[in-house]
């Protein structure tokens, strides 16, 4: 996350937020992490429907860390993006990531239904399906979606890892309304034959709907680490490398929730232009980059 910061422009001083805002994700769930330590607003399980919080993966906490941890146990070098922000997390993925579109759009309403009551302004969903088998599960997915987005939440989805072949977008990231994140480094990890670009979904060739919208980084992000636990009073396994569109995915929504920090009245559709006209163009095809590399320092400016 520190290499993350730089490469993006993150100020290293973030100002006051005017409002905090409260980032749902929907995951693997959430772990108790010094650095996410009272930020989760609320927690719903829609796949063992247990009451105390809980991530059997990792995915869920490693992702709410680079949105917003403190980076306590790191003397900051891995804090989140936007680390003033506050958590809301539905657990809809097993301990090996798999879900149910049942369990993704009883999810999705939940979101819906506590909006009001935990003042959630962004969604991040790092979570990529295939072609479903049913298309009325896909539209009821996509529906579900872009109705959250027209209630005033900004809904970040991630690309999906099956690409790098044309049309290869997660069919959660297809839709018109919410934005699309593909993963892409840079000038990084140039040498690493499973840098996260090469593997990243893309959108269609010559369609007139520029997806993915946005990039961000995605190879080795160092995030929390489910596993960090206390031992003889020092914190061990404190953080983990992860990669892929899942990683890139709350970097945007970490940005975003910065951005509607510094101008709370700001709608999704005027966040949606500054971010894509602020972005860094990499060279790279539309359907790879959409409008290029997310740029925090411009989009804040």
């Amino acid at each position: 996350m520190n290499r993350v910061r730089k490469q993006l422009e993150v100020p290293e001083v973030i100002e006051k937020a005017v409002k905090k805002v409260t980032v749902a994700v929907l995951d693997t769930g959430i772990g108790r992490h010094p650095d996410l330590a009272g930020k989760i607003l609320g927690f719903q399980d829609f796949v063992h429907e247990r009451k105390l919080m809980y991530d059997d993966s990792g995915h869920g906490t490693h992702v709410s860390g680079i949105i917003c941890g403190m980076g306590k146990l790191s003397g900051g070098d891995y804090r989140g993006v936007a680390p003033e922000s506050m958590l809301v997390v539905g657990k809809v993925l097993d301990q090996n990531g798999d879900g149910t579109t049942e369990n993704m759009l009883a999810g999705l309403r939940w979101i819906g239904e506590v909006k009001k009551r935990f003042h959630i302004r962004v969604l991040n969903v790092s979570v990529g399906i295939g072609m479903l088998d049913s298309s009325k599960k896909e539209e009821l997915l996509k529906c579900q979606l872009d109705e959250l987005w027209d209630q005033g939440i900004f809904v970040v989805c991630a690309a999906g890892n099956k690409g790098p072949e044309n049309n290869s977008i997660s069919a959660l990231g297809s839709g018109g309304k919410i934005v699309t994140v593909g993963c892409h480094d840079g000038s990084f990890f140039r040498e690493n034959a499973r840098r996260c670009e090469s593997y990243s979904g893309r959108g269609e060739a010559f369609s007139a709907m520029r997806k993915p919208d946005l990039v961000a980084p995605g190879t080795d992000v160092i995030s929390c680490n489910v596993a960090c636990h206390k031992r003889n009073g020092k914190w061990n396994h404190s953080y983990v490398a992860k990669s892929g569109t899942s990683m890139a995915t709350p970097i945007v929504a970490g940005a975003a929730a910065l951005a509607l920090e510094k101008y709370p009245n700001m709608t999704n559709e005027e966040l949606r232009h500054k971010m894509t006209l602020t972005a860094t163009d990499l060279g790279e095809p539309w359907n790879k980059q959409g409008w290029g590399m997310i740029n925090i320092k411009r989009l804040l400016e």
